[in-house]
């Protein structure tokens, strides 16, 4: 006989609920890489939509005494109302009402989701963003220049997308415990940086002969993950067993219901044996054999297990869990500096490295690369240490200066700027990463809670919604403060990453003197 091939040696080593525990992991990473997808073309699309009129041209008239072509400066180039000259405010403005609406609504979000079924939920919000994602760029199609339509359209598609991290992170949650949380998580949270990565070459592709489909594209690839996530998603594992409990329910019905009996015996009885431990009765069939003990004809009872269902913490009890404030102060800040290189890094690159615009979106993907390693490294090393705060300040102390090198050698050509780009993606996303997933996951968990899983979405939520408070104004004073210079954009981001660090304090030292209060450390000190 053949040997079973290595292969399927390998995937058969699998049982069910490991299977289906990754396949969660890999629906709900399509999930949220398609909502960053859809965040994306924005900050692709701005360049496009003011271009630098400098360089239109147009040939000279026959009145002309000059054979050579005319500057005309005044000539319209860019798409309107983003033609003016406070072009930067104004699309300072459309991300705020993005992110503001994002921030707003996700504090609700997480309230909302712990009271609805997570997979209904998750596709009505996949839906509507894919519409409001389309419709921003319907506004190229129809040739719409009202910035009023531009704003409403941000606005309520910030508050849809809401629906999209509460519910993956509680789903992730629920599937997988504390053991190596932190590395299943930053690999897990490398999404964020696929679907960054995934928006910009779908939007560079667009974004200079048609920039609607820009945001088409990705509008309908959100709205087909949606039906996607109603037909397979499995919030949880106990759903599996009650739908196999209720499977094997009704096979059961079927088999008494074809029951005849043995021996003319059709009654089902509870049968003690003598010799067996207290409290410990078997059901059997008795088929007109003779039977050792007393036997107690009964009804055919079904019995389930009741527990009192655990109700949805509240949003100041959830603000009461040990380490929520702190981690969601930090994370305003540091998802701050996050969201102003996601929605300003490609009209940075075409400001200062002169590159188009396709050119500079393909540029930019370079920091989300530097995310997903930044990720799953802060996840490795806060696993190995035990410390989630200690990491995170690591990582900020690191980012700061880092920043600044990067505004410096992005002026001395393609390479530094590549290499500076890797490496601040990872100072930057990894904090923010790991307080995003592992971080939630932990505190959304936490003992004080007494297993009630219920609190994982409410606990996502206001660390989120918080940080998503500083997504919003991290993009708008980038907007107000690069007319006075880039160099003001990065001492704004460097400030930000030191409050940030500032902020995990208390909790780093919480962390060490824990770590010297442990049992073991203590025998150790005591004997040597």
């Amino acid at each position: 006989m053949a040997p079973v091939p290595p292969g399927i040696r390998f995937l058969t080593s699998f049982n069910r609920d490991q299977w289906y525990r990754a396949f969660t992991f890999g629906l709900t990473f399509l999930l949220y890489t398609s909502f960053h997808l859809s965040r994306k073309p924005i900050s692709i699309v701005k360049s496009e939509l003011h271009k630098n009129c400098s360089h239109v041209m147009e040939a000279p008239t026959e009145s002309s005494s000059s054979q050579q072509p005319v500057l005309h400066p005044e000539l319209d180039c860019s798409w309107k109302p983003f033609d003016r000259n406070n072009y930067k405010q104004l699309l300072g403005a459309m991300d705020y009402s993005f992110l503001c609406a994002y921030a707003i609504g996700m504090y609700l979000s997480g309230i909302i989701g712990e009271r609805l079924p997570i997979r209904l939920y998750l596709t009505v919000g996949m839906l509507t963003s894919g519409l409001f994602t389309c419709l921003f760029g319907l506004g190229y199609i129809y040739d719409i220049h009202s910035l009023g339509f531009y704003i409403f359209v941000q606005v309520a598609n910030g508050l849809v997308q809401t629906t999209g991290w509460p519910s993956v992170v509680t789903c992730i949650g629920n599937w997988f415990g504390k053991g190596r949380r932190g590395l299943i998580m930053g690999l897990w949270n490398s999404h964020t940086s696929v679907g960054n990565i995934l928006g910009s070459l779908i939007a560079g592709y667009y974004v200079s002969s048609n920039w609607g489909l820009s945001f088409i594209v990705p509008g309908v690839i959100i709205a087909a993950m949606g039906v996607i996530c109603f037909l397979f998603l499995i919030e949880h594992p106990n759903d599996l067993r009650i739908a196999s409990t209720q499977s094997s329910a009704s096979s059961n019905q079927k088999l008494n219901k074809n029951w005849n009996g043995v021996n003319g015996h059709k009654d089902l009885y509870l049968q003690y044996k003598p010799g067996a431990k207290a409290q410990s009765w078997d059901t059997e069939l008795l088929l007109g054999q003779e039977s050792i003990g007393v036997c107690v004809p009964v009804q055919q009872v079904v019995v389930v297990k009741s527990e009192a269902e655990p109700s949805a913490i509240s949003f100041m009890g959830a603000l009461r869990i040990p380490g929520v404030v702190e981690f969601s102060l930090c994370l305003l800040f540091a998802k701050l500096v996050s969201y102003t290189f996601l929605f300003w890094l490609p009209l940075y690159i075409t400001k200062t490295a002169h590159l188009d615009a396709k050119k500079a979106g393909d540029l930019s993907t370079l920091f989300d690369v530097g995310g997903i390693v930044g990720g799953i490294l802060a996840g490795v090393l806060s696993d190995k240490l035990g410390k989630r705060a200690t990491t995170c300040a690591v990582m900020l102390l690191l980012a700061a200066p880092t920043l600044y090198g990067f505004s410096m050698m992005s002026q001395f050509g393609l390479g530094p700027t590549i290499g500076m780009l890797l490496v601040c993606g990872g100072l930057v996303n990894g904090p923010y990463a790991l307080i995003t997933t592992a971080v939630s996951a932990d505190l959304g968990t936490h003992k004080s809670l007494k297993g009630n899983a219920r609190a994982l979405s409410t606990v996502t939520a206001i660390i989120d919604g918080t940080g998503s408070v500083g997504a919003a104004v991290g993009p708008l004073l980038a907007g107000l403060l690069s007319a006075r210079g880039w160099d003001q954009v990065f001492y704004m981001l460097m400030t930000a990453d030191f409050l940030a660090l500032l902020l995990l304090l208390r909790l780093v030292m919480k962390e060490h003197r824990s770590h010297r209060n442990r049992p073991g450390v203590a025998v150790e000190l005591k004997e040597h």
